[in-house]
């Protein structure tokens, strides 16, 4: 389709362009002007039709939108940030820089600006930073009729208008009624208050993002209204932004569960220097940290020297070690992200670890010491050394990634930093101990 549109370009058939262009999904043309060199986009983008194009341009990445807003005319900008809901706005104004935003500001009217500045002010990361002030609401002494005149005045500019908020003279949030309950009521005069449902869940302002997404998630809820603390309503957080959370937190926790730091921007759209700073961090502290296992090798160097054949299962005792580890927190972060697993179940995870890391380390040294005793002709004290290590390493490295990520939920670190190199490490030192431990008993060296 790209292709496509830059031959038309070179041949200046406009109208074709606008031809092909008039039914795309809002989605899709963002897709398709993003891939477009930087000086064709404006081009483009002034032959969709308005409408679509105030669309598209939520959907595009801050960059491109930077690149448009910056060769907009006031008319163009008055048209395209007027067709954006807030919290589209404020997530591109965010994104931009401080000149670009200031003239965006003087393009929106007075209560949009003050809204606009309100959201700002909340929390990153909180329910107030990613709701929208646009949502439906109405009086619950209204009745059915007037409660349907309502939304066709006022919801043309809505975000959604399909769940209605009830407020009393305050603000304060009453209830909630659902265009499907509007239309099946009994008659058009039935009031609000008779077919409203007065247990609703709601968030407030300072809320974490992350456990707004998870309430829509466990409740099928297409929004979820956020209140101050007064209990009065303030803004709606919608299924759409919270779906951009959960891939938002996901990707945090991939990065952190590899050491390496959080960031926004995408791969490709970081430079190396900022891939760098990403990284080493972590790697340096991971680094030192594997100085313990130097530490202990160099204090057991005499028993190495003794069985120089023990040396060569080092490798493969810290390998299984950390991987055993790594599934376990990994299974744990999971729980805990998804509010399956609390801090007072820290007793049953590590009864099950414990018994599920004797299955796994019995099933792996069994195999191992027919492997040793058969094919490597390693003897039968080193085979029963390294098939025991194995099932005690497995069973430290399980239980330490089972309780880790739990420990750290508990005192406010991320869980999910124990994941990982981090595991492994600390499963690593564990190992080695273990490994000389049980080699000196059962040797002698």
């Amino acid at each position: 389709m790209t292709k496509t549109i830059l031959d038309l370009l070179d041949e200046r058939k406009y109208s074709e362009i606008a031809l092909a262009l008039k039914d795309m999904n809002p989605a899709d043309a963002a897709m398709m002007l993003e891939e477009l060199p930087e000086e064709r986009m404006p081009i483009v983008f002034r032959i969709l039709p308005k409408e679509l194009a105030a669309e598209a341009f939520a959907y595009m990445d801050s960059d491109s939108q930077e690149v448009l807003v910056r060769g907009f005319s006031d008319r163009e900008m008055d048209e395209v940030i007027g067709q954006l809901f807030l919290d589209d706005a404020v997530d591109m104004i965010e994104e931009m820089p401080a000149n670009v935003v200031k003239r965006i500001l003087r393009h929106v009217d007075s209560d949009t600006r003050t809204m606009i500045n309100q959201v700002l002010n909340y929390p990153k990361d909180s329910a107030g930073s990613i709701m929208t002030m646009e949502y439906v609401a109405l009086k619950r002494m209204m009745t059915v009729r007037q409660a349907f005149d309502k939304i066709r005045a006022t919801g043309v500019d809505k975000e959604t208008v399909y769940t209605c908020y009830v407020t009393d003279s305050t603000g304060r949030l009453e209830g909630i009624v659902t265009v499907k309950d509007l239309i099946f009521a009994e008659s058009r005069d039935v009031l609000v208050k008779d077919i409203m449902e007065t247990n609703v869940k709601y968030v407030h302002t300072d809320t974490d993002q992350e456990e707004v997404a998870a309430l829509l998630s466990r409740y099928d809820f297409l929004a979820v209204p956020v209140v101050d603390a007064e209990n009065r309503l303030v803004g709606i957080v919608t299924v759409d932004d919270a779906l951009d959370v959960i891939l938002e937190e996901a990707t945090e926790d991939i990065e952190k569960m590899a050491a390496i730091s959080p960031t926004d921007k995408p791969y490709v759209k970081m430079n190396v220097l900022e891939i760098w700073k990403k990284r080493t961090p972590w790697l340096l502290v991971l680094m030192i940290s594997a100085t313990f296992t130097s530490m202990i090798i160099s204090a057991y160097e005499g028993a190495l020297a003794a069985a120089v054949i023990l040396t060569s299962f080092i490798p493969m005792l810290m390998g299984t070690g950390g991987n055993s580890g790594s599934q376990s927190s990994v299974t744990i972060i999971r729980g805990l992200a998804l509010g399956e697993l609390k801090f007072r179940d820290i007793g049953r995870v590590i009864g099950k670890e414990a018994v599920v890391s004797c299955m796994i380390g019995l099933s792996l040294a069994i195999v191992n010491f027919a492997k040793l005793m058969l094919f490597d002709r390693a003897g039968f004290e080193v085979s029963l050394v390294v098939s025991f290590t194995l099932i005690a390493v497995v069973a430290v490295a399980n239980i330490a990634g089972g309780i880790l990520p739990m420990l750290a939920k508990k005192i406010g670190f991320d869980p999910a930093v124990m994941a990982g190199p981090f595991i492994t490490t600390i499963v690593d030192a564990s190992a080695l101990m273990i490994y000389f431990a049980i080699a000196s008993s059962i040797m002698g060296i």
